[in-house]
């Protein structure tokens, strides 16, 4: 999956640099909310898990080019280091509680329209993104890991302030998650991490901030 979303978007930048308006280098800091998930999956013996992943700080970047006035393609990497306490039963026996080590990486395709008056410092813009989520995921108990690469969608909308004709100033609201229906819920799973749950759960991150838009041409 992350092999094709790079040859997708290589493929759509080489056809497009001859036609770049500019070159964009996106650098984004964003606060991430936390997230609650649970899942019952025997009934009958009461096996479940429930849990959040915590809230915190999610950074990267992204290389975009400039179709037109209008219109943008971005290639971007973000990544949130944080925590998920989980409660969960899957044997008889007590409940068990597990505060899981979790990295969250999203690889993102994003065509991106935007919006501005003439002669207006304020750009506003709004995006649809595609791509991959790759979750690795650490029981502290045991230092066992597991990864799990799974499909990634999300939007995002905000503005632009451009104080110089090369530098701006981002804000933006964004919303990523992983698609369970689609083969991409996140697993939470027992053959690496040995945490004693073994069925998926989707995620929803939602993020405010920004960052610095800096024009390479």
């Amino acid at each position: 999956m992350k092999k094709l979303i790079f040859i997708l978007a290589l493929m759509i930048f080489c056809s497009l640099e001859g036609f770049s308006q500019d070159i964009r280098l996106n650098a984004y800091a964003l606060y991430t909310f936390a997230d609650k998930f649970d899942s019952y999956w025997d009934v009958g013996n009461n096996y479940y898990y429930s849990g959040k992943i915590e809230d915190g700080l999610q950074w990267g970047g992204g290389l975009e080019y400039r179709v037109n006035e209008l219109v943008g393609v971005e290639l971007l990497y973000l990544r949130q280091d944080t925590n998920s306490p989980t409660w969960y039963r899957r044997v008889a026996g007590p409940d068990q509680f597990t505060n899981f080590d979790l990295g969250i990486n999203y690889i993102m395709v994003a065509p991106t329209r935007y919006f501005k008056a003439a002669g207006s410092p304020i750009e506003g813009f709004g995006s649809l993104m595609v791509g991959v989520m790759v979750a690795s995921l650490t029981n502290p108990d045991n230092n066992r890991e597991d990864t799990a690469t799974k499909l990634g969608v999300g939007a995002k909308g905000g503005m632009i302030y451009w104080g110089s004709e090369k530098v701006g100033i981002k804000l933006q609201a964004q919303l990523l998650s992983a698609v369970q229906s689609m083969g991409g819920g996140f697993y939470f799973g027992t053959g690496g991490a040995g945490a004693g749950v073994n069925s998926y759960s989707s995620i929803y991150q939602f993020s405010l901030g920004g960052g610095l838009v800096l024009k390479l041409n």
